[in-house]
C-alpha cells in the first residue's frame, strides 16, 4: 500500500512564502507521475502543478511564475516551493502520485491547510 505524508501548510501573509513537503512510502512504480493539487471551500479540487520522474512539470496557469515543484526519486518526495502568495491560494493541499501499467494507480495524501491572511 502506498502512503503520502504532507507537511509544511500554515498561516502565512500575503506576499510570502511557504514550502510543502509529500514524502511517499510503500510500492511505488519508478515512472510515476507527482504532484499537487487543492481545494479551496466550495470549490472542485484543482492542480496545481505536476512533475514526472524525468522532473517534466506541468502548472496551473494560476500559480505559473509564483510555485516551483520538485521531486528527490532517491527519496520519492515531491516539493512544492510556494512564493508571492495571495489569499487566492488559501486551500486545502493535497499531494498525489499515480502511474498506469495495465490499470492505472492513483494515490492521495491526507491534505494540509494553506492559509494566507494578514
Amino acid at each position: 500500500q502506498v502512503q503520502l505524508v504532507e507537511s509544511g501548510g500554515g498561516l502565512v501573509q500575503p506576499g510570502g512564502s511557504l514550502r510543502l513537503s509529500c514524502a511517499a512510502s510503500g510500492r511505488i512504480f519508478n515512472f510515476s507521475t507527482m504532484g499537487w493539487y487543492r481545494q479551496a471551500p466550495g470549490k472542485q479540487r484543482e492542480l496545481v502543478a505536476t512533475i514526472t520522474s524525468g522532473r517534466l512539470t506541468h502548472y496551473a496557469d494560476s500559480v505559473k511564475g509564483r510555485f516551483t515543484v520538485s521531486r528527490d526519486n532517491a527519496k520519492n518526495t515531491v516539493y512544492l516551493q510556494m512564493n508571492s502568495l495571495t489569499p487566492e491560494d488559501t486551500a486545502v493541499y493535497y499531494c498525489n502520485v499515480q502511474w498506469t501499467v495495465i490499470a492505472t494507480y492513483n494515490y492521495w495524501g491526507q491534505g494540509t491547510q494553506v492559509t494566507v491572511s494578514s
